[in-house]
């Protein structure tokens, strides 16, 4: 229990440091920025340094990283940049597994008969999936295993984002209660 609780400080720690120096270089970057310029530097900023986090081992962190890569321009890139530790590379189209596609092909090829509640629970199961699908980065060519998998990783991830920032908003709110008291 030990190890796991000083594995998600570590975590926390690293968006922090990484979510910071984006909105530090978005800040040099544009001095004057408007609400909604603010907004998506925030935004796209914890996003980055969320993803990069994970290393590449996740396919919604990879789709992030690729999403900044297509769309970001001027301080948004050199803010990603910055994070990753690299450069951003255009985006490629990922390949379906093939493991996925035989699969599916032989299940098509047996021509399963199901019976009228199977196909209720399985159309249930798969409107369930699509909606999932839609809430998940990089979700296009997942399995139902493996969007379980990916939904799991990124839940955990958007709860470090939250914790971070609800630590900032804490101490932000207790500094302004200390200066208005002086």
């Amino acid at each position: 229990m030990q190890k796991s609780s000083s594995s998600a400080l570590m975590v926390k720690q690293e968006f922090f440091t990484k979510w910071k120096k984006g909105l530090q270089i978005y800040s040099a970057f544009n001095k004057e920025m408007t609400i909604m310029e603010r907004k998506r530097a925030i935004k796209l900023s914890a996003d980055v340094a969320i993803a990069s986090t994970r290393s590449a081992t996740t396919q919604w962190s990879r789709a992030v990283v690729a999403d900044v890569s297509t769309s970001a321009a001027g301080a948004a890139r050199i803010a990603a940049e910055e994070i990753l530790g690299r450069k951003l590379t255009e985006r490629r189209k990922a390949l379906a597994s093939k493991k996925i596609v035989r699969r599916r092909r032989k299940a098509a090829a047996r021509g399963v008969v199901r019976s009228s509640a199977a196909a209720v629970a399985k159309k249930r199961v798969r409107n369930r999936t699509r909606v999932l699908k839609r809430l998940i980065p990089g979700r296009k060519k997942l399995d139902e295993i493996s969007l379980i998998k990916e939904t799991l990783d990124y839940i955990a991830s958007l709860q470090v984002q939250v914790d971070v920032m609800r630590h900032i908003a804490a101490a932000a709110e207790t500094m302004h209660q200390q200066q208005i008291s002086f």
